[in-house]
């Protein structure tokens, strides 16, 4: 699980970082708002903790942005902002919880897993479904008609965030922050190589559906006939 740290105290930032890491997460850090609402529309994390004073853009404005977006990604206030009013403006902008400085770690991991046991917003039982196909995330299967394909881990990440995403040019940047996270040091070169693989897979199921590059911009997933 990867968590998004926005957090403008480095120290207290390193030291979550340091103990999140210990509980076997993966960690990232911003300090200032501005940054950390590109990070979140990366849509690369799965929880973010997020302080309220922060520096360029304030923490209940990065909330409600991201919310207006239909970004559903599980938010967890920090903050030393802790009075009765403070709880309910953050809970009410679309936090999933509010945790008071100070605080024990063991009580954020707590509720770190409380929401992370909650059913996904991205995940249910029904496949998605795009124009002439649909794709089971936790099987991880193509379908169109009666045809049917397996793709791999990264296949089906890349395929999800473009069902996730309909009829959108989502940039190369998101898609590789999205499927191989925001730090990691890919090439270019592998993104290409896992849409020629993805553009494979829909030629083996007779999809008519076209993943289409936008030239210095990234790859749109459409219907023909829609």
């Amino acid at each position: 699980m990867r968590i998004l740290i926005i957090e403008d105290d480095k120290s207290l930032a390193e030291t979550l970082r340091f103990q999140l890491e210990r509980s076997n997460f993966e960690a990232d850090i911003c300090c200032d708002g501005e940054e950390g609402l590109h990070f979140i529309e990366q849509q690369s994390h799965d929880l973010i903790l997020l302080d309220r004073m922060l520096p360029v853009l304030d923490g209940i404005s990065v909330l409600k942005i991201t919310r207006e977006k239909n970004i559903s990604t599980p938010i967890i206030f920090v903050t030393a902002l802790g009075a009765l009013n403070d709880k309910i403006t953050g809970l009410d902008c679309g936090a999933d919880d509010y945790l008071v400085k100070p605080f024990d770690f063991e009580e954020l991991l707590a509720r770190i897993r409380c929401i992370l046991r909650r059913p996904s917003k991205w995940e249910g039982s029904k496949p998605l479904a795009l124009g002439d196909i649909s794709y089971d995330i936790g099987q991880k299967k193509l379908f169109c008609g009666e045809y049917t394909c397996s793709l791999s881990a990264r296949e089906g990440d890349l395929l999800e965030f473009f069902l996730r995403n309909p009829g959108q040019t989502i940039p190369r940047s998101s898609l590789l922050a999205k499927v191989w996270g925001p730090d990691a040091e890919v090439e270019d070169g592998n993104l290409d190589n896992y849409i020629y693989f993805l553009r494979r897979r829909l030629r083996s199921v007779q999809s008519a559906m076209q993943l289409k590059t936008v030239r210095g911009v990234g790859y749109q997933l459409e219907a023909p006939y829609v």
